[in-house]
């Protein structure tokens, strides 16, 4: 454990914290946007410099461990002067169209903007441009609005494994591409869009849904049993995006099914109460149709006890007429642990056949 003072209030940390580390446990406010809490340090947009006693010049804080007896200085006027700096010629390189963005209202950047009160920058000059090549059905990419923070990068590194995307040329034409500028072309798992502190990565199905001031429920992603947590994002009784909040089970981190697979909930297909089949056993329907209003002509609608008792009646026939083995049961890679444990042991201990087996995820 180390001991250090920061804006002379002790603290204690760990061995290998961050002065960042230890000024948040303290609730001492330090600007960041290239840090985040589970990517590694990367200490590249310079906004959380901080003065040491007896440094000659300031350091990151974010990358910077803390030491006994060190003595830290998160604000004063020649750090708020850099910050200040630092912030107009990020902005000096980035579109004012916060009126119509995406992330207005939930960005890193224009908050900070607001904070240091910046309306008109002195900084003018040659800004970058970039030609959008977003065929992809999931993910909006403007890079004119990236500030180059890397947080897309390491996330794809780091949590994802995949290496999706990278820095590509050197200084004004700096951008985060993937290989050879072509169209993304990943898992579309979205950690990207999570990290991304402006509106440089967002959901193409969020687009003109919808801001701020959501309905927010916490629920449990239904796609499979790993039981990650998600908060549906709910404007006029429809879901229109998808998040997970860090303290979750799953760290924040969702795939794509999880992110951006919940169109079903309003789908005009979607079954939502048991059909029973009402064709005549010895007459076929005609698995061709594809019009759900056509199939829905051979079965009828139920309530879940009518449904139940007709299963029940069925497998009694069958496992009379033609013995337990007769019957098979499919499970669902979707369910819980102990929700295949049970169905395993209905079919084994009720049914009293051995034929159980189960879906993959993919």
């Amino acid at each position: 454990m180390v001991t250090l003072k920061i804006d002379g209030k002790k603290v204690t940390v760990r061995k290998l914290s961050t002065i960042l580390d230890a000024a948040r446990k303290l609730d001492i406010p330090i600007p960041t946007l290239c840090h985040h809490p589970e990517l590694s340090p990367y200490g590249g947009c310079r906004l959380c410099l901080v003065e040491i006693k007896g440094s000659p010049k300031p350091v990151a804080s974010c990358t910077t461990f803390a030491k006994d007896g060190m003595e830290v200085i998160t604000t004063s006027p020649h750090l708020e002067k850099l910050r200040r700096t630092t912030l107009e010629l990020l902005l000096s390189d980035h579109p004012n169209d916060c009126m119509v963005c995406e992330r207005a209202g939930d960005c890193k950047l224009q908050e900070l903007a607001y904070f240091y009160g910046i309306r008109e920058n002195r900084f003018i000059g040659e800004r970058r441009s970039y030609k959008k090549i977003d065929n992809n059905p999931f993910i909006n990419r403007d890079m004119e609005k990236c500030i180059l923070c890397g947080q897309c990068v390491r996330v794809c590194n780091e949590i994802q494994g995949v290496g999706a995307i990278d820095f590509a040329y050197r200084g004004l034409k700096t951008v985060i591409s993937p290989p050879f500028e072509k169209d993304l072309n990943c898992e579309f798992c979205g950690q990207c869009v999570a990290v991304c502190p402006t509106g440089a990565l967002t959901g193409k199905m969020w687009a003109n849904k919808g801001r701020q001031k959501f309905k927010e429920v916490e629920t449990i992603c239904p796609y499979c049993g790993c039981g990650c947590n998600i908060t549906l994002h709910i404007r006029r009784n429809k879901v229109v995006r998808v998040s997970s909040k860090e303290d979750s089970i799953n760290g924040g981190w969702l795939c794509a099914k999880g992110r951006f697979g919940f169109s079903f909930i309003d789908h005009p297909d979607r079954l939502k109460k048991p059909l029973i089949r009402i064709v005549p056993k010895n007459q076929e329907f005609d698995s061709s149709e594809t019009k759900k209003q056509d199939l829905l002509k051979n079965f009828k609608e139920v309530e879940w006890d009518e449904a139940l008792n007709y299963i029940v009646t069925k497998l009694k026939e069958i496992k009379d007429r033609h013995g337990a083995d007769s019957i098979g049961g499919f499970s669902s890679a979707r369910c819980t642990n102990e929700e295949n444990y049970i169905f395993q042991k209905f079919m084994r201990a009720v049914i009293g056949t051995n034929n159980v087996d189960h879906c993959a995820r993919y």
